[in-house]
């Protein structure tokens, strides 16, 4: 039996990918910097956010781009214009529930990067029993070990759990970590060629289609 489906946040849970890219030129004119083109923003989509900015931005301090980010990112939640999650999102996690599966969230986000997320009036509290991010999280997706906390706190199996995320380094750690995994591709910035097929048992277009998804990988031997 699959007991546990682990979410990923950006572009998966929720699409992010643009307006964290109009987030981060809003930090860079903030501290004086050029803007970052659309093609570097998307080719370093998926990395950390400050392992990705000295590629995003040659030469930017990253501590000034830290400080100036945290305000601007308060900001952009509070105007609801980033993590909006769509209400059919909430639905599917709801049946994933409901269906006797564990919902998790896995993310290479930092926690201040996600504690928006994780306040206990947020609506996830109540649908997602855990999250595990860069602060609680020794080592970052694609690395296989990405799980290993995760998988030590719930004492699950990597082959009870299925991680549904966006990437091709997302499909190659659950891979190599034993999970299932599936690919969501509402986003549009990945396609299915990006991927390497022996690391995706399934795709979906639209994150809600996980819950049928995860119930077909379960009739499989």
């Amino acid at each position: 039996m699959i007991r546990a489906v682990v979410v990923d946040v950006d572009d998966t849970l929720c699409l992010t990918e643009s307006a964290c890219f109009d987030l981060e030129n809003e930090v860079l004119r903030r501290i004086g910097r050029p803007p970052m083109p659309r093609t570097v923003h998307l080719a370093t989509w998926g990395q950390p956010l400050l392992d990705a900015m000295p590629r995003r931005s040659p030469g930017v301090d990253l501590a000034r781009f830290a400080a100036a980010y945290r305000v601007v990112l308060g900001r952009y939640v509070a105007a609801g214009r980033l993590d909006v999650i769509p209400p059919e999102n909430l639905r599917a996690l709801d049946r994933l529930v409901a269906a006797g599966r564990t919902v998790m969230l896995l993310t290479s986000r930092t926690e201040s990067e996600m504690a928006h997320l994780l306040a206990p009036d947020h609506v996830l509290a109540e649908r997602v029993s855990a999250v595990f991010h860069a602060g609680n999280t020794r080592h970052r997706k694609p690395d296989p070990r990405a799980f290993d906390e995760l998988l030590a706190a719930t004492g699950l199996a990597p082959h009870q759990c299925v991680y549904v995320g966006d990437s091709p380094g997302d499909a190659v750690a659950a891979g190599e970590a034993g999970l299932r995994f599936v690919a969501c591709l509402q986003s549009g910035v990945r396609r299915r060629e990006d991927f390497e097929a022996r690391h995706v048992d399934l795709f979906v277009d639209a994150f809600p289609e996980v819950v049928s998804a995860v119930a077909r990988l379960e009739q499989r031997p």
